[in-house]
């Protein structure tokens, strides 16, 4: 597969509304889930779509997270600080994000899931750091992340 026809993550997720769905679906299993509604009691009632807008500028989309939500990395690093989440709860945050991802069928190729299942370990982790954190680590003017398709350099084709 040459690399012009190589799509990008977001485009091959299914775009803005697959991400939309995925992140709404989500974030109503995480205000039932014992281990994780804590964490987001207070959550803002554009916070699963603001997510959506940062994984989707992350994989390649447009930047609606940094334009339209007028976000930044650091910001979204800033909202981490302090909370003191567990590797408990990161795990149950990645399980039930990987659930909400078959459920809304995004694709689940191996290669769009082994770089799916890469960000979000990465991003978690990076959560947990951040979140033991005193000041916000990352730089105000920090490039927004970027994630591709890793060693696989695209989708599964047969």
């Amino acid at each position: 597969m040459e690399n012009s026809t190589i799509p990008t993550l977001y485009a091959w997720a299914g775009e803005n509304d697959r991400l939309e769905r995925l992140t709404a679906l989500f974030y109503s299993k995480v205000s039932q889930d014992e281990i994780l509604a804590p964490v987001f009691l207070h959550m803002a009632p554009d916070h699963a779509r603001h997510v959506a807008h940062f994984i989707g500028e992350v994989f390649g989309g447009p930047p609606m997270y940094t334009t339209t939500d007028g976000g930044s990395h650091a910001q979204m690093v800033a909202h981490h600080v302090g909370k003191q989440l567990t590797e408990t709860q990161r795990r149950r945050w990645l399980a039930l994000l990987l659930d909400s991802a078959d459920d809304v069928g995004l694709p689940d190729d191996p290669e769009f899931r082994s770089a799916l299942v890469g960000y979000l370990e990465w991003g978690s982790r990076l959560a947990v750091l951040n979140s033991n954190a005193a000041e916000n680590p990352v730089q105000a003017d920090a490039a927004m992340p970027t994630w591709g398709w890793g060693e696989t350099g695209g989708p599964y084709v047969p």
